[in-house]
């Protein structure tokens, strides 16, 4: 008699890629990913905020690595280089496609084509929906978790809700 797989415990990560917190929050996206493996699924959802001048290109290049299937290491490489964007700005994001293997020039070209704005517009429109202010912000299961005013025990409150949701 074959069982179903359960459907992974959807974490929805609201994120800035050029958000110092949101840095931090990897090491708690890490140990979630290493205590729960694959019955966790996080969704990275975009959140660029107004005060930082190239988070919605940096989104937008995001979504273009994850297209060529490098998405989440060029968001950590971006994030760990969050300051340096905001100096640089979007050659920086070519620099580090090209150090990562991802197609530098596809990632330029996606910045000038545009053809990843509607992701980022979407999940900034459904972010602001569901009351997202500040990143990161988690969603699990419906409760949304703010950490951009603190990240101080976030790691075990959507730890709480992923146990709460494993048990059904």
């Amino acid at each position: 008699m074959n069982r179903p797989t359960p459907s992974p415990v959807v974490v929805e990560y609201w994120c800035e890629a050029q958000c110092p917190d949101c840095r931090a929050a990897l090491d708690d996206l890490r140990a979630l990913r290493a205590r729960y493996g694959d019955a966790l699924e996080i969704q990275l959802r975009h959140f660029p905020l107004d005060k930082h001048a190239h988070a919605y290109a940096a989104a937008q290049a995001v979504e273009e690595a994850f297209a060529q299937g490098r998405g989440w290491p060029y968001l950590e490489a971006v994030l760990a280089r969050a300051e340096e964007l905001g100096e640089r700005g979007e050659a920086l994001l070519t620099e580090i496609a090209g150090e990562l293997g991802v197609d530098a020039e596809e990632v330029d070209t996606a910045l000038v084509d545009g053809r990843h704005l509607l992701v980022v517009d979407a999940d900034q429109a459904e972010g602001r929906a569901i009351g997202v202010t500040g990143t990161p912000t988690y969603v699990v299961g419906g409760v949304r978790l703010d950490g951009g005013k603190s990240q101080d025990g976030l790691r075990e409150r959507v730890e709480q809700l992923v146990d709460e949701a494993l048990r059904g």
